[in-house]
């Protein structure tokens, strides 16, 4: 399952984010999303953990965690959606 961490602060590590929910199961990756020109954490990660029970319990117990300071929010992570076909009409 894959889980969507909001709410984290800056100084945020992956290695800290993998420690922490691995108390509650196998954790197969950790994203930590990154500013692309800065290269500082934008707030969020992703944690995938291959077993459903695993990641409930993460969810039900991280959720509103306090984190270096600051109350992170996890919870599913929604499918990507697919950006919706448009058709343009051309009149003559």
């Amino acid at each position: 399952m894959k889980l969507l961490v909001r709410n984290l602060a800056k100084a945020t590590t992956e290695e800290k984010l993998i420690s922490l929910f691995k108390e509650y199961g196998s954790v197969q990756s950790c994203s930590l999303v990154l500013d692309k020109d800065t290269g500082a954490s934008k707030g969020f990660a992703f944690i995938e953990m291959p077993k459903v029970g695993e990641a409930k319990a993460a969810i039900k117990h991280l959720n509103s965690y306090k984190l270096a300071g600051n109350l992170i929010r996890v919870k599913k992570a929604e499918a990507k959606k697919e950006p919706e076909q448009t058709t343009t009409e051309i009149k003559d």
